[in-house]
């Protein structure tokens, strides 16, 4: 039997926040105007908030000049943060080979997310068997092309 999930609630990595806030890229704004029109919520632990300030601080990004702290307001504005990681998600086939990725998975989980949207390799990984707890593991290109097939029914 497959779990009870809400459609209307994803978890998104922090590449994909940064595609979103930082960079704004392209493939970013469906999620992005979803989120804005309250037809998708987004859901954080204050650990995914901590990694995305530490994400804006590293060398790499330091070039582009961009305003941490609006982006952190904006990171606030938008997620649903909750202060504890959630509980680690005890099914060994959601097990993330990559370690630092398993707490998108195990909020997704314990809050009964529709979405888990990520482009990281390890964690689209586990799409198939995520399937069997209600949660779609995809990217954000994939998840618009069928936001937009539903907005379209609609």
């Amino acid at each position: 039997m497959t779990p009870r999930v809400d459609p209307t609630v994803a978890v998104l990595d922090t590449n994909v926040v940064l595609d979103w806030l930082l960079f704004g890229d392209a493939r970013a704004r469906p999620l992005a105007a979803a989120i804005g029109a309250g037809r998708l919520h987004w859901h954080a632990t204050a650990a995914m908030r901590a990694e995305f300030e530490q994400v804006l601080h590293r060398p790499m990004l330091a070039h582009r000049g961009h305003d941490g702290g609006r982006l952190l307001e904006q990171f606030d504005r938008w997620a649903r943060l909750h202060p504890a990681a959630a509980a680690p998600f005890a099914g060994a086939s959601l097990r993330c080979r990559d370690a630092d990725d398993q707490g998108f998975i195990d909020l997704a989980v314990a809050i009964g997310a529709g979405w888990l949207l990520s482009r990281d390799r390890a964690l689209l990984a586990l799409a198939r068997p995520a399937r069997r707890h209600g949660l779609e593991i995809t990217t954000p290109a994939v998840w618009a092309a069928r936001d937009a097939v539903a907005l379209a029914a609609a």
